[in-house]
């Protein structure tokens, strides 16, 4: 029982320390951002988290704001 146990605390170190590699090894290394706050291409694209899509939607602009987004 206590062998299994430290086996499967061994495996679970083993994994994490894998899984942060780049990180440790990196210097300034740190986990990549993955929310889509982080994605330039969806932001290019007018594509945000649901967060930041309605507090825009809660703050109307008027026609000549709209148009300068536009361009």
């Amino acid at each position: 029982m206590l062998t299994t146990l430290l086996f499967t605390v061994l495996i679970i170190v083993i994994c994490v320390a894998l899984l942060a590699v780049k990180v440790i090894v990196k210097k300034g290394g740190e986990f990549p951002n993955t929310h889509i706050e982080g994605n330039k291409a969806l932001g290019e694209k007018g594509i945000y988290c649901a967060k930041t899509q309605h507090r825009q939607a809660m703050n109307p602009r008027n026609l000549e704001e709209r148009m300068k987004g536009m361009k």
